[in-house]
């Protein structure tokens, strides 16, 4: 079984694998800002397999949201209208202090229609490909507190010190690799949708590299998804924030699970040996996502059901799927959290625990659980900007989904009806 130690000394692994930065990639981040980044990629096609990736993710885009789904039909009724205790009072006021301080075009770029198909147009590389709303490394202090204070009032506070922290780590990266124009902890980009209303459907969006969160609410209700969060490296090894770690608690608790179940369950969950499997059919893995079936653009994808089925698993083995949920439902506030976990109980009959890679304590590895409520993915990543080839335990990545249109809080809005009277008589 893994310990914290050989934890600490996995994540800590990574300056073995630091870059050559007298490249001409590294030459080229060192003297851009984002948008000159970005035009390597928009404009010269640099590099070639992520432009070839975000052709394909704009061909997703111009699909209708329907929802990810396993089989391609999308169930109704799971997602019920509920008082989550949620302040939202709190948060309009908090919403409200930043588009009191945003100019005419500021207005323009970040106050979105609620069903603006915008909500879908987040992605996790540090490349901005998506231009909405504000960024906050390219505005005042005073803007950019608010923000965070939104953040900061609508997750909860263990929720909040996980943004902080990959935001931190983002930075951390950026000085190894001498991009901190491109990559800093205020790289990211901050976009409103709908009015801020403690009666009405709004939310918004916080996107950049390693982290993106949307967020929708209605009343006293919030729904955190999808999210996405990763770190290379996990961990800050020197530095004012030294010590700053992040998704250890995912891996450990994954590895735990893998490891307690019994030979014929492990067979059961383990999809493939290999972390690059020569029995993967056509793109079960990508160079940017590699095994993650549900990240951005993803939102129409269909994903079957794999694995072994949580419910037929011991009562250790559930109480560990419960940890990881809980981990996976951190961003959410301590009443909304609970509830979402006892609904993601209700489906332990239907929930699936999927594995790839292999499952010593020095493996890197991929797991999957999925339910009609939920899908959370973890997956250790070969290097983006550090040199390991191979998928390493120190660069993470993570997500969530809500399938059957539970993203963006699609499901919810079915529900919730119109806003405005059809009546209307002229009494002049």
């Amino acid at each position: 079984m893994t310990s914290t130690e050989k934890q600490d000394a996995q994540h800590g692994e990574f300056r073995k694998y630091l870059p050559d930065l007298d490249t001409p990639r590294f030459h080229a981040i060192a003297k851009n800002d984002a948008y000159g980044h970005a035009k390597e990629l928009l404009e010269h096609h640099r590099p070639p397999w992520l432009y070839g990736l975000y052709v394909h993710w704009r061909k997703l885009f111009e699909e209708p949201f329907k929802g990810v789904t396993n089989d391609g039909t999308v169930r109704p009724n799971l997602f019920p209208i509920r008082d989550e205790g949620l302040p939202i009072a709190s948060i309009v006021a908090a919403a409200e202090a930043i588009t009191s301080q945003l100019t005419p075009e500021q207005a323009t770029k970040t106050t979105l229609h609620i069903d603006s198909p915008e909500w879908r147009s987040w992605s996790n590389p540090e490349f901005l490909l998506s231009d909405k709303g504000i960024r906050l490394d390219s505005i005042p202090p005073s803007l950019r507190t608010s923000v965070f204070s939104l953040l900061e009032t609508t997750l909860s506070p263990e929720g909040y010190a996980k943004a902080v922290a990959a935001m931190r780590i983002n930075h951390f990266l950026g000085e190894l690799v001498n991009a901190p124009q491109v990559m800093n902890e205020h790289s990211y980009n901050f976009v409103l949708f709908g009015t801020p209303s403690a009666a009405r459907p709004w939310g918004f969006s916080f996107y950049g590299h390693h982290l993106c969160l949307s967020v929708f609410l209605y009343r006293k209700q919030v729904v955190v998804s999808p999210w996405f969060t990763g770190a290379e490296p996990n961990l800050i090894d020197e530095g004012p924030w030294k010590g700053t770690r992040i998704l250890h608690e995912e891996e450990r608790l994954g590895l735990c699970l893998m490891q307690s179940l019994g030979e014929g369950e492990r067979a059961k969950a383990r999809t493939y040996k290999e972390m690059k499997d020569e029995a993967m059919p056509k793109g079960r893995w990508n160079h940017d996502d590699q095994r993650h079936l549900c990240g951005a653009y993803r939102d129409n994808r269909v994903v079957p059901y794999e694995g072994v089925v949580v419910a037929t698993l011991g009562e250790e083995q559930k109480e560990l799927v419960r940890q990881i949920l809980g981990q996976y439902l951190l961003y959410l506030p301590a009443k909304s959290r609970e509830l979402k976990l006892k609904d993601c109980e209700e489906w332990f009959g239907e929930t699936y625990f999927s594995w790839i890679g292999g499952f010593g304590d020095e493996d890197p590895f991929y797991y999957r659980i999925q339910s009609p409520v939920v899908i959370v993915e973890f997956d250790h990543h070969s290097g983006v900007f550090l040199a390991n080839s191979e998928p390493a335990k120190f660069h993470i990545h993570t997500l969530l989904r809500t399938p059957n249109a539970g993203d963006y809080g699609f499901a919810l809005r079915k529900e919730i009806g119109a806003g405005v009277s059809q009546e209307y008589v002229w009494e002049g």
